[in-house]
């Protein structure tokens, strides 16, 4: 399928039009950006890494009964998917204490939670994605009810099949945020990406982390994190 004109491009993608209104295009950048775009560099071989990523999670979520945007892996960088309007709600899951969770409630990193817990953020860059409640999100018109009740069902769905995944590949998944867009006929898919760029994975032995924190935190090694995580997922 041709790609055509680019539609849009944001911190880690470029969308471009087929020839299928419903399929889009989407090609992965190096680019890297963090604490809502203040942070800006370029991880070598990232946008590679987190298509194949992505692509594997979603075929795997797909088979477990989550439905997705993914439709098929043009090569390393490129990638079809279904068409959806974004839901403007960020879903952040986190089964361990780390980053803006531990800094907001003055606790430790590394706490284990006895249950997952959700946090929704409103998805606006000129706001800064501030976090929101289910009532602000009703408020705002962002979402019904129904909709924000089948979100929460998926991405607990996801953490599940995600953390026992993760479990066997020696990884601890520590949070993660998930976006959510509407497919043609209304039904919501899980959308955007599920790679380093926005899971937090401690390796289980070491708690070395293997994900974007290494480039927010300035740790080095960067590169070698995106890679042995994209080794152990696809079993290269």
């Amino acid at each position: 399928m041709n790609k055509k004109e680019m539609l849009y491009e944001g911190k880690a993608k470029k969308v471009y039009a087929t020839e299928n209104p419903e399929v889009l295009l989407v090609d992965y950048k190096d680019d890297a950006t963090a604490f809502n775009g203040l942070k800006k560099g370029t991880i070598s071989g990232k946008g590679a890494i987190n298509n194949r990523v992505t692509n594997f999670m979603m075929q795997l979520l797909e088979k477990e009964g989550v439905p997705t945007h993914f439709v098929e892996e043009l090569s390393e960088r490129e990638t079809l998917v279904k068409k959806v309007s974004i839901v403007p709600l960020e879903v952040i899951i986190r089964n361990i204490s780390a980053g803006s969770f531990a800094k907001r409630y003055g606790v430790e990193e590394g706490i284990v939670f006895a249950e997952p817990t959700i946090e929704f953020s409103y998805k606006n860059d000129d706001l800064g994605d501030p976090l929101i409640n289910e009532y602000h999100a009703l408020a705002l018109g962002v979402a019904t009810k129904e909709e924000i009740e089948t979100i929460k069902k998926m991405a607990f769905k996801v953490n599940e099949v995600m953390k026992a995944f993760f479990k066997k590949l020696n990884v601890d998944l520590v949070d993660f945020k998930l976006e959510f867009g509407k497919v043609s006929d209304g039904t919501i898919v899980l959308a955007d990406e599920i790679s380093p760029d926005t899971c937090r994975f401690w390796d289980s032995t070491t708690h070395e982390k293997l994900d974007k924190d290494r480039f927010r935190r300035d740790l080095g090694n960067v590169e070698d994190a995106y890679q042995e995580m994209m080794k152990r997922i696809l079993g290269e």
